[in-house]
């Protein structure tokens, strides 16, 4: 196993460009580089463009285009063309979407720029959609007739959430390419049920009835003759407690069930979709005046508002969830396949030091203490390295994403899925208890963004690049995100690409995405 371990690593280092993956690895093994209160704002408009495909295909099963071998975001509107200047790892010109074109929803500012040749093809993927989410019928025999269609029933009307996705593939761009498609056709799906519970003021009920609920504004209440029977004694509950669900928990809820689902469809239809490899999945989600932040890897978000930054994701990584991973080898340590320790060490241990005591943590510990080494400890440690050279199982960089059903540790019989979840951290922003002006913005950005740039660098370009213009030119988000891909991406020396410090650029793909939390209004 050391030998196997050791040649992983090698691999593993020396493909690595930017945090990245290798530039040749077998094919399962895989390394990602990895105010005052103020009443709600009117829903920004969407444009027709980027939209119309979710509005039209809301009440379809979720099904992806037909496959093409390299593809960018649908609503960058390439031309042949514009898409092999995308594709060219030597002059790495920044894409963003055509000024003549039809404007993003919320006129969100996009750039992205391939990588400087780490991977064959860019395999970050994109997709801003504004989705219409209409109520899920009850079988009927005799459904409705097609006049009423446009109100569901009991009167509830269907719901739009606007979305912002960002998918950092690795190992390929398959699954990457399927989860930009689909992943926002998994949240609607999951918001389907909710649709009428989330219009009523009323807190959601804890057991959903088979029939449709009591019509929305009418308490619930029974019979008076029922209400006011005397129950008896032998039908009154032991406990009566129960737990108060917020109608913001039910979306979150939704938003990490979609990222499940969208997981066991990539699972499911991964080799007929040729959805190769896995992808980190950043995800951020407008509805009812709320911005619901999705994660699952090492891409970020932060809220840039009156030069305040906030934080609106974490990495994760096997640093960041080192106690997770050590908690679940703890549990099953089948899974570990007898190569691995749950335990931490702060190296590798030499056979000559079985019996000595040496500093370790186990799952339950932030900080260290000392035990007595033995043989069992000579295993190669689940967590190895530090920072973007972090591994878990000597194998990725990243310990939640979407995919990788298929990965292993190298030259071996073990899965990495186990420790690798696809759960998502979800962060809420409620954009009605603030006032917002047109330079407050959410950034999203996948990690080739945020390797070279820290928060408060990007806080600055956001700021330098919208005073030089008008608050109400829609395409100031646009020149933000290209300057932030820009000055990431840095310019090519004899030495490589270097930023104006001269220190290393970002060699990954980098995408950005830009938008205006307090306007800037209606540019139809």
């Amino acid at each position: 196993m050391l030998g196997r371990v050791r040649s992983a690593m090698a691999q593993l280092v020396g493909g690595l460009g930017g945090g990245g993956s290798p530039s040749s690895p077998p094919p399962a093994s895989a390394s990602s580089g990895s105010a005052a209160a103020a009443p709600p704002p009117p829903p920004p408009p969407a444009a027709p463009g980027p939209s119309s495909s979710a509005t039209a295909a809301s009440t379809g099963p979720c099904r992806e285009p037909p496959r093409s071998s390299f593809s960018r975001p649908a609503f960058l509107q390439l031309t042949p063309e514009e898409l092999l200047r995308a594709d060219d790892h030597t002059g790495r010109a920044v894409q963003s979407p055509h000024e003549s074109g039809r404007r993003l929803p919320w006129s969100t500012g996009y750039a992205e720029v391939i990588n400087a040749g780490k991977s064959q093809h860019n395999e970050d993927q994109a997709c801003c959609e504004a989705v219409y989410v209409e109520k899920r019928r009850a079988v009927r025999n005799n459904p409705a007739p097609k006049e009423t269609s446009g109100d569901l029933e009991g009167g509830t009307k269907g719901l739009t959430f606007y979305y912002w996705g960002l998918f950092d593939g690795h190992a390929g761009s398959g699954a990457a390419v399927m989860a930009s498609k689909l992943l926002h056709f998994q949240i609607r799906d999951q918001l389907r049920d909710l649709v009428d519970i989330l219009q009523d003021s009323s807190l959601p009920p804890i057991c959903l009835e088979d029939g449709p609920r009591t019509v929305l504004g009418e308490p619930n209440r029974v019979p008076l003759a029922e209400e006011d029977a005397e129950v008896p004694n032998n039908a009154l509950p032991r406990f009566h407690m129960e737990k108060a669900v917020s109608h913001e928990s039910l979306v979150v809820g939704a938003i990490e069930n979609a990222f499940k689902q969208m997981d066991i469809q990539i699972e499911q239809e991964r080799v007929a979709r040729h959805a190769s490899g896995g992808c980190c999945a950043l995800a951020a989600v407008y509805f009812l005046g709320k911005f619901y932040v999705a994660n699952a890897g090492d891409s970020r978000a932060i809220i840039i508002r009156n030069g305040e930054i906030i934080p609106m994701s974490r990495e994760f990584t096997p640093e960041t969830e080192r106690q997770r991973l050590q908690f679940l080898g703890f549990l099953r340590p089948e899974l570990l396949g007898n190569e691995f320790t749950h335990l931490e060490f702060p190296r590798r241990i030499q056979h000559k030091e079985v019996g000595k005591k040496m500093l370790y943590r186990d799952q339950n510990m932030n900080g260290w203490a000392y035990k007595r080494i033995e043989e069992d400890d000579l295993k190669f440690p689940l967590v190895y390295g530090e920072g973007k050279k972090a591994r878990m199982m000597a194998t990725i960089g990243v310990t939640r994403g979407l995919g990788d059903h298929d990965l292993k540790v190298y030259s071996s019989n073990i899965h990495i899925k186990p420790f690798l979840s696809c759960t998502p951290e979800v962060r809420v922003y409620d954009l009605t208890q603030y006032e917002h002006c047109p330079d407050d913005v959410l950034v999203l950005g996948t990690d080739g963004l945020w390797d070279v740039t820290n928060d408060r660098e990007v806080a600055n370009v956001v700021f330098d690049v919208l005073m030089g213009y008008e608050p109400n030119d829609p395409c100031r988000y646009t020149m933000v995100a290209q300057e932030l891909v820009v000055r990431s991406r840095g310019v090519l020396k004899e030495r490589g690409w270097r930023l104006a410090n001269d220190k290393l650029g970002s060699g990954d793909d980098i995408s950005v995405f830009v938008i205006p939390l307090g306007g800037p209004g209606n540019y139809t």
